[in-house]
Formats: C-alpha cells, structure tokens, sequence
C-alpha cells in the first residue's frame, strides 16, 4: 500500500518546466528624457553603446523564453553618466527584467531607462541597402524620428554628432 502511495504522489507531483534560455543579438529599452517628456526606443546590439542625453547604455546579455513559455526576459546591462567635465561614471550594473521593469530600472534625476523586449538579430537580405538612421526630413527640416546616437567600438574614432535643428517659429 505505502509502494503505491509513493507512485502515485511522484507521478501527481509538479514538475517545474525549465525551458531553455534564448540568446538575443539586440536589447530593447524605454528611455525617458524627464524634461521633454518623450519615450524613446532604444535598439542595440550586445557589446554595442547607445547615447541617450547623458547616458549611455551598454547591454552585454539579453535572454528570453521560447514563445510558448510564460516571458521572462532579462538583460544584463551597464549604465554610464557623462558628467559636465566629461568624464563618465557608472550608475547602473546589472540584470534589468521586461516583465517587471520597476524592479531594477536606471532612474536619473532627468533620464530613465528600462528593457522592453530582447530581439534576435535579423539576418541580412543580399542586395538590400541599410536602413536610415533617421526617416525623411519632415516640413521644416526636422528629421522624422529623432535616432539615439550609437557610438562605434573604442577603436574607431567617433564621428562628430550632427548639428541641432530646431523648428522655425510660424
């Protein structure tokens, strides 16, 4: 009687499901410029550095689930401030969450920044030419989406940023 017991409560017992992490090329974040208040989407590679006002933003690992698990999606992120002299300091390290972005968000007396998603990186179309940084220039002159500046590898020397523009007064 007792054998048949213990079959049964292993049998009936819940199993927890460990479905295998997936690996992502690109992490995507909200960032919130507190002054204008306007949400950018930021989308950069791993390894890659991403500028947003004074920020910038450097994820190094981004992982989520098979589509037919529960979400859960992380990143491991860093986070450097450029102070007015120019140097940079580390305000943020560590591992941000999608499915509870309040938990371990950058929160700057004037930016914030939390992961959204991770994505996969898209495989190149042969005799496809890349897409713009920025779309069009609207009536004015003012680009379409105001891009986040992505800085190359130290190696490389960095362009210089382009010139503000500013909406003409009617």
């Amino acid at each position: 009687m007792f054998g048949f017991a213990a079959i049964a409560a292993a049998l009936l017992w819940p199993v927890a499901a460990s479905a295998q992490r997936v690996e992502n090329g690109i992490a995507v974040f909200a960032a919130l410029d507190k002054v204008t208040a306007r949400i950018s989407k930021l989308e950069v590679k791993m390894g890659e550095t991403v500028r947003f006002g004074a920020l910038k933003v450097t994820p190094r690992a981004c992982y989520s689930r098979p589509p037919t698990e529960p979400p859960k999606t992380t990143s491991f992120v860093e986070v450097q401030e450029i102070l007015l002299d120019g140097k940079e300091q580390r305000i943020f390290s560590g591992w941000m969450f999608a499915e509870n972005p309040g938990l371990n968000a950058v929160e700057h007396p004037v930016f914030d920044v939390w992961l959204t998603e991770c994505n996969p990186i898209a495989r190149p179309v042969a005799a496809k030419a890349p897409a713009p940084v920025a779309g069009p220039p609207r009536e004015g002159g003012q680009p379409a989406i105001a891009p986040a500046v992505v800085e190359p590898a130290p190696e490389e020397e960095a362009p210089a940023p382009p010139p503000r523009r500013t909406r003409p007064r009617r």
